[in-house]
């Protein structure tokens, strides 16, 4: 039998607990629990954006979660810009936490902002759609979904996913993964074709011996598109 793991997820952007529903009936049914705290300025809590929104306050978003359900001995599974949230919480929930998975994820070192780790033809494109936004410029509007999500999720999707506050994307973690003593994984999603950003934390993490590497045959949020087989590498990966 599989390691029964409390798991607390640093979701991506643009996304909230809501996006990992599945997840709950599947790892439920598992034997583990799963917690999904939703970040300041999306989700159902939207209506607190603002340009003061930055990486900072979602940091604080996950510490003050996990300091105030008095969590321990927990499997941090970040997915996506989670990556930067986890990271950055990591300096400071370090005692609390069993392992660190991250999913498709950004993977930052200490100074490093999500722009930083992106690139910057792809800084220089994120910038562009929130100039077009005009009024509301300091919000970032969401990625396309992939194309092997189906029609049910697209609707269930497509009301929920919001622009999301600029200033999480360009404010540097104060903490850095190298900085991280606890076991660390990596699972890469194989089908994120053209313009994966995550190909290059995968192959560092692959060729370092301190990471346990995974790979799942899906595209970018697994959690919606491949619930069960997400359930099974993350399980594979529990210690």
């Amino acid at each position: 039998m599989a390691t029964v793991a409390k798991i607390v997820v640093a979701h991506g952007a643009w996304s909230a607990g809501w996006a990992w529903k599945k997840m709950h009936a599947v790892w439920g049914q598992r034997g583990h629990t799963l917690f999904t705290p939703t970040w300041t300025g999306i989700g159902e809590r939207r209506h607190l954006a603002s340009p003061l929104v930055t990486l900072s306050t979602h940091i604080e978003d996950l510490v003050g979660h996990v300091e105030t359900e008095d969590h321990r001995d927990i499997v941090l599974l970040a997915h996506s810009y989670g990556g930067m949230v986890a990271t950055g919480a990591m300096g400071r929930i370090a005692d609390r936490v069993r392992q660190i998975i991250y999913l498709d994820a950004v993977v930052p070192e200490r100074g490093q902002s999500m722009l930083d780790t992106a690139g910057p033809e792809v800084a220089a494109a994120l910038r562009a759609r929130v100039a077009e936004a005009g009024q509301d410029a300091w919000l970032v509007p969401s990625n396309p979904m992939p194309p092997d999500t189906s029609a049910d999720d697209l609707a269930w999707i497509s009301t929920r996913r919001v622009d999301q506050p600029l200033g999480t994307f360009e404010e540097p973690t104060p903490f850095g993964s190298e900085e991280i003593t606890v076991p660390k994984a990596y699972i890469y999603c194989l089908r994120c074709g053209p313009g994966d950003m995550f190909r290059v934390f995968a192959e560092r993490a692959r060729q370092r011996s301190e990471w346990e590497y995974r790979e799942i045959d899906a595209s970018h949020s697994p959690n919606i598109t491949a619930p069960e087989v997400l359930a099974d590498v993350v399980e594979g990966l529990l210690v």
